[in-house]
């Protein structure tokens, strides 16, 4: 199974950024966690990151014919982009938001998700494992 993963902007500041919310792991444990997740359940994954939003949309729509399923992670532009939601339902793949933070916990504006239309489930509030369990999900969603 090819998987894209999409991360918005300031998540490559991941372990330098509000640490209180998203932890001391840097950027580069957090791919090296994902993608050995990844090697163990024999998924295949490209790792994409970019602070800017229609730099997203070109690589959502880039996913149409060359993955199985997308796991985004837009970080704030989850509560104001219309046009990263317009892409993903426009991609048809099957998509899983995630975020590091518990968005439950956090400020008002934050509980908005406006991908969430587009997605089969969503993990947040767990760092790494969020993205875990996304992949477990579409593995077991996509097998059925």
């Amino acid at each position: 199974m090819k998987i894209a993963i999409i991360n918005g902007p300031n998540i490559n500041l991941q372990g330098y950024r509000e640490v209180e919310y998203y932890g001391n792991s840097t950027y580069a444990q957090l791919i090296n966690e994902v993608k050995n997740h990844a090697k163990q359940n024999k998924l295949y994954i490209r790792w994409y990151q970019s602070n800017h939003e229609g730099q997203l949309v070109d690589i959502i729509q880039g996913c149409r014919d060359n993955y199985d399923a997308i796991i985004i992670n837009a970080a704030a532009y989850t509560h104001t982009s219309i046009a990263i939601l317009d892409a993903l339902l426009a991609v048809g793949l099957p998509t899983v938001e995630v975020h590091l933070s518990d968005l439950s916990q956090r400020e008002n504006f934050r509980k908005v998700s406006y991908l969430r239309k587009a997605c089969l489930t969503n993990f947040q509030g767990e760092g790494a494992r969020s993205y875990f369990k996304a992949m477990d999900y579409l593995i077991e969603e996509l097998s059925k």
